[in-house]
C-alpha cells in the first residue's frame, strides 16, 4: 500500500512542506495518498542548489557514479513490488504492465552505471596537410552543468529514469517536474537516491502545478532542459527555454 503522505525533495532531502496534492487510485477515484507541491520560492532554491552542485558533481571519479547507480539498481531490486503496485494505483496499469515498467527502470539505471565509466573522449588526427604533420587533436567530455527535467504522467517510472540515470552518468546536477497525476515513482527514485553520497544539491523532485513551473524552463541557471509530453507544450517550452540546449520526446503515432 502507498504512505499516507510523501515528500518533495529539496537538495537531497525529503520535505514534508504541506499535503496538497491528493494523487488518486485510478480504479476508485479516490484519494489514495496525499504529496507536498513545491512554490515557485521552493523552485528558485533548487535551482540555485544545483547551480552550487555543479562543481562537486563534475569531481566525481566515473568509478563514484557507478557505484551511485549500481546502488539504485539494487534497491530498486529490493523494492520492486512496492514500485509495481504505486505504478498500478497512481497510473492504472494492470500489474503485468506495472511489472514491465519496473524492470525497465532497473534496467536504465544498470546501463547508465556500464555507461558511466566509458564516457571517453578522442584523439583526431589533424594532419590534414603538410603544415600540419604530427598534430593530433583532443576531445575531452565534460558534465554540462545543471539540467531541467520534465516527466510525463503515462511512463512515470521509465520516462523519469530516462533523464535521471544519464544525468548521474555523466555528472550533471537535476531538478525534476514529475507529472502530478502520477508523482510517486520519481517520489521513490528520490527516496533512494537521498540514501547514496551524492554532494548536497545534487538533485531535487519536485511535484508542482504547471503555471507555477515557469522557472524549470526560463531560468539561466540550468544548462539544459529536457522534456517528454505533448506537442504542444513542447514546443513552447523550447521557444521559451533561452540559449540552453533542448532535449524533446513529444508524443504522436511513431
Amino acid at each position: 500500500m502507498l504512505k499516507n503522505s510523501y515528500p518533495y525533495y529539496l537538495a537531497n532531502e525529503a520535505v514534508f512542506a504541506n499535503q496538497d496534492l491528493d494523487v488518486t487510485d485510478k480504479y476508485s477515484g479516490e484519494v489514495a495518498t496525499r504529496v507536498a507541491m513545491a512554490d515557485a520560492a521552493t523552485i528558485d532554491k533548487a535551482i540555485d542548489a544545483a547551480d552550487k552542485a555543479a562543481g562537486a558533481m563534475a569531481k566525481l571519479a566515473p568509478y563514484e557514479r557507478q557505484a551511485i547507480l549500481y546502488h539504485c539498481v539494487k534497491r530498486f531490486e529490493e523494492r520492486y513490488d512496492e514500485l509495481a503496485l504505486a505504478l498500478c494505483i497512481e497510473a492504472g496499469k494492470p500489474i503485468k504492465d506495472a511489472r514491465g515498467e519496473v524492470g525497465r527502470l532497473i534496467d536504465t539505471f544498470r546501463v547508465a552505471a556500464e555507461e558511466a565509466v566509458r564516457i571517453d573522449g578522442e584523439m583526431p588526427n589533424l594532419e590534414i596537410s603538410a603544415r600540419a604533420k604530427g598534430y593530433r587533436g583532443m576531445v575531452k567530455r565534460v558534465p554540462i552543468g545543471p539540467c531541467s527535467f520534465i516527466s510525463p504522467f503515462n511512463f512515470p517510472l521509465n520516462l523519469a529514469a530516462h533523464k535521471v540515470a544519464p544525468a548521474i552518468a555523466a555528472g550533471c546536477p537535476f531538478v525534476l517536474k514529475p507529472a502530478s497525476r502520477t508523482p510517486i515513482g520519481a517520489i521513490i527514485i528520490g527516496e533512494v537516491l537521498a540514501e547514496t553520497d551524492l554532494p548536497k544539491g545534487a538533485f531535487s523532485i519536485l511535484p508542482c502545478h504547471r503555471e507555477g513551473a515557469d522557472l524549470f524552463t526560463t531560468d539561466e541557471r540550468f544548462k539544459l532542459l529536457s522534456f517528454t509530453g505533448s506537442p504542444d507544450v513542447g514546443w513552447d517550452l523550447k521557444a521559451r527555454a533561452g540559449k540552453k540546449p533542448v532535449i524533446l520526446e513529444l508524443g504522436g503515432n511513431a
